[in-house]
Order: C-alpha cells, then sequence, then structure tokens
C-alpha cells in the first residue's frame, strides 16, 4: 500500500511528542512493506528518515527549475492552440470548492481559499495528462501544469516561519501547506492519504477532494485538551471539519475517542482507537550503567502548559520536600507557563529544589530519564502520554494523572488525579523511600512494555486504512 502521510513534525525537524509517534509509526509501516511519502512544510536533514519518502517545499523548487524545459516541451505540442498564456489564464468557470474551503472555515475564506480552489480544479486536469521526471520529481509536460507547480511554490515560500519550531501565522501556515500537498499530490499516486492532527487536515481534505483517495485523520490532542473550555473556535471548526470530511478517524485513546464523539458530534463507528507505542529498538541502558546519585530526582518532561498541569507538580514538589529533604525536582521543557512555575516555586521557598533545563531532546532525554527516581505525568487532559512509555523504557518508574490515555493501557504504573496534590505527593513518596516498590515497577513495567510498540500500532493503522477504502468503494 502507498500512503500519503502528512504532518507538521518528524525527527530530526520537531523531536516533539507527535514528531516522535510519527517517525515510530512509519518504522512500522516500512517494515510491514508499505510506501510511505511523508509531506513536510519545510526542508530538513534527511540523512535520518530512508525509511520514507519525504516531501518538502524543495520539490516545488526543482520543478520551477525545471519549468522552461516543460514549457518548451509543451509548447511544441500545441500545435492547435492558440498560446502558452492562454492556456495559463484560462479558467474554467465553474469551480468545484472542496468540503471546508468556506463555510465552516471562516479562516480559510477569501482570496487565501480561492487559491486553494482554483488549484485544485488545476491539478485535477494535470493529473489527466502525462509527465517527465525531471530531477527526481514528476512534471507534466503542459505548459499550464508547469505554471501550476510554480504558483505553488510562490504562494508557500513562506511556509514555516521558523526552523524547528512552529510559525506566527498557524492559520496562514495550515493553509500554505494545504497548496504545497495539492501541488505534489497532483504528481503521485497513492492508495490513501493520513493526516496529523488538525494542521493537515486542510490539506487532507483538498488531497481528498482532488484525488478521491480516502481519507484518514489522526487524532493526537484536540483543542478541549490543549485550551480546556476557552477553545480557539477558529481551530475548533478545523478539527470538526477534517473529522466530519475524513473517511476514518483514529483516535490516540479511548479518552480522545469519548471527547471526539462527545465534543465534535463524531459517530463511535467511524472511529478506531490505535494506541501510541515506544521505539524498543533503542539500547537499553545496561544493568550498573545507572548513574550514582545521592539526590532522588523526581522528573516532569513535556510543554509546561495548562494540559500537562505544572502547577500541581510544583504544589506536590513541596509536600513531598517536607518529608525527603534531599529530593530534587527538575522540569525538562518550555511553555508558556514556565514563568509562572518559576515564580510558583519561589513563594513556596523551594525555588533551590527546583531545577529547570529547557527544552531537550535527543541524548539529554535520554540521559535525564536515566537520572530520575521517577517519572510524573500529572496532565489535566492528556490525549495518551508518551513520554510515560518512554520513562519505563528507560527503566524509570512513572507515576500519571487518571486523566490520561496512558493509563488506559499501563497497569505497572501509580495513577492519581491530577488535582489530588496530597495524593500524588504520598506516591512520589513511596516511590522515592521504599525501594521493593521502585524495583516491582520497573520490573513489571519491562514486561508490560513489550506489548506496546510501533509494530502493533501500524498493523492496526493498515487495518484502518482498509476500512476506509472499503467504505469509499
Amino acid at each position: 500500500m502507498r500512503i500519503l502521510m502528512l504532518g507538521w513534525e518528524f525527527p530530526p525537524f520537531i523531536a516533539g511528542g507527535l514528531g516522535t509517534a510519527c517517525h515510530g509509526l512509519t518504522k512500522s509501516l516500512a517494515k510491514l512493506g508499505h510506501e510511505i511519502l511523508f509531506v513536510l512544510p519545510r526542508s530538513i536533514d534527511r540523512s535520518e528518515s530512508s525509511h520514507v519518502q519525504l516531501l518538502t517545499p524543495d520539490e516545488l523548487r526543482v520543478a520551477v527549475q525545471a519549468a522552461p524545459e516543460t514549457r518548451r516541451r509543451a509548447e511544441a505540442g500545441m500545435e492547435e492552440q492558440e498560446s502558452v498564456s492562454r492556456i495559463i489564464s484560462s479558467r474554467i468557470e465553474t469551480v468545484e470548492v472542496p468540503a471546508g474551503f468556506s463555510s465552516p472555515y471562516p479562516s480559510f475564506a477569501g482570496p487565501g481559499s480561492e487559491v486553494l480552489e482554483k488549484l485544485i480544479q488545476e491539478a485535477r486536469q494535470a493529473r489527466s495528462r502525462r509527465s517527465i521526471l525531471v530531477g527526481g520529481v514528476e512534471l507534466p509536460t503542459d505548459a499550464a501544469s508547469a505554471e501550476l507547480l510554480r504558483s505553488a511554490y510562490e504562494h508557500t515560500t513562506q511556509l514555516g516561519a521558523a526552523e524547528g519550531s512552529y510559525g506566527s501565522d498557524l492559520m496562514g501556515d495550515a493553509q500554505r501547506y494545504a497548496v504545497l500537498c495539492v501541488a505534489l499530490a497532483s504528481q503521485r499516486q497513492f492508495d490513501v492519504i493520513h493526516a496529523h492532527d488538525w494542521l493537515t487536515y486542510p490539506a487532507g481534505l483538498a488531497v481528498r477532494a482532488l484525488t478521491g483517495c480516502p481519507l484518514v485523520v489522526h487524532v493526537h490532542a484536540t483543542e478541549f485538551d490543549r485550551s480546556g473550555d476557552h477553545v480557539n473556535q477558529q481551530v475548533y471548526e478545523i478539527e470538526r471539519a477534517g473529522m466530519e470530511g475524513a473517511d476514518r478517524v483514529i483516535a490516540v485513546s479511548q479518552l480522545t475517542r469519548n471527547i471526539i464523539m462527545r465534543r465534535y458530534g463524531i459517530p463511535g463507528s467511524k472511529i478506531d482507537v490505535v494506541y501510541n507505542g515506544v521505539d524498543q529498538d533503542e539500547d537499553q541502558p545496561g544493568k550498573g550503567a545507572r548513574i550514582e546519585r545521592d539526590d532522588k530526582i523526581v522528573l516532569f518532561l513535556g510543554r509546561i502548559t495548562m494540559q500537562k498541569g505544572p502547577e500541581y507538580f510544583i504544589r506536590a514538589a513541596k509536600r513531598v520536600l517536607e518529608k525527603i529533604p534531599n529530593a530534587k525536582f527538575v522540569v525538562a521543557g518550555s511553555g508558556d507557563m514556565a514563568m509562572r512555575m518559576i515564580h510558583q516555586a519561589a513563594e513556596l521557598g523551594i525555588g533551590q529544589k527546583v531545577l529547570f533545563t529547557g527544552f531537550l531532546r535527543g541524548r539529554d532525554v535520554k540521559r535525564i530519564f536515566e537520572l530520575a527516581s521517577c517519572y510524573v505525568m500529572p496532565s489535566v487532559s492528556e490525549p495518551f502520554g508518551i513520554a510515560a512509555l518512554e520513562a519505563m523504557h528507560h527503566d524509570t518508574p512513572v507515576i500519571i494523572s487518571k486523566q490520561s490515555g496512558v493509563s488506559e493501557v499501563l497497569t505497572h504504573a501509580l495513577k492519581v488525579d491530577f488535582w489530588d496534590v496530597d495524593e500524588m505527593a504520598n506516591k512520589i513518596v513511596a516511590v522515592l523511600k521504599y525501594p521493593p516498590l521502585s524495583q516491582t515497577l520497573r520490573a513489571h513495567g519491562a514486561l508490560e512494555l513489550r506489548g506496546l510498540n510501533w509494530d502493533g500500532a501500524a498493523e492496526k493503522c493498515v487495518r484502518c486504512y482498509a476500512r476506509a477504502i472499503a467504505e469509499k468503494h
């Protein structure tokens, strides 16, 4: 099966939770013999991505550079046409508008949506013509289609404002990414479209409108997870339109599935639950290789935002230190609540016991897990929680909130309501003070982790693709 996968994150572009999920899932899909075309919004180092074919705006740049030759070839075969410019400027009067690019997408109304609607119509024509291979990119032989690629490239030059991060104009970027995907999809064949999270849903809907291929949207988080009840209405509308327009929806947990049904009105029969996994190919630390230390390290790792419950972690730290003075709390991550956490720790008089590392990646993440005596994930609303699996993979006991998707699949983890700071502190103290408990969590957690891998997740995704394709036909 050939899969067109749409995602905003992919290591080493961004090494966040979504990027980790995309990387692990695609590796396992490739192992199963499936071919993945992965569209990213900007160029990256491809050295770590041999298992997928990465498509970026570079492909359009190559097409633009080849356009003069493409135009010459087209002109040579246009004996009965008036001129190249006439073909380029010609437009079909009745444009079929793909669902989601007028109402209910207020952010996609106006000139931007017209660009995309026109592009989809022209791309439909381009797909029906013969193409040539130039610089590894399939190019149509007619000048109008060459102009299509050129205009798409010009429209996407501002896509992704800063390397390694999301741009400041997310709505505009989502639209420009959709243009990029339509232009690239017009030159390629595939069996199914797999779109990850809301930024790619407009692109998924547009490519579905262009090709007729079934669309599977993968919900890693919803706007209610990120913002509570104070949702961004534009983001919510895009999420809803994407889920409604998709042939199948993948949720990362039963918790997320319930939110999709209750908040977005999507029928449960349309939703498949596919739990995330952990990359079990990486070397685990050998016995005796753990770093010796006198301090007991309690770790918070993740985005420092409302969704992750950082304030509850700090309040629990205060209570733990009353019983274990040599404990230290490491906060690894960045986000809009970072300064508030620093001030909160200072106000509670524990500032010297809480260390802020900033955003970590790669080997630094591995090292901090190995240092930790336990990992705490106090999320207010966590669709899944891959970091908990990563902690267990590095032989670190975990304490997770009951309001997380990962709590549905982990038995050998301590669980607590995010708001119950006293109970959270009690569980941290128990892990730090009683070695038998810590050893049991490590030993049984390692066994439990064997059943949570990306190979199993990939097989479930393939079954979802098959259902989407069957339902489409």
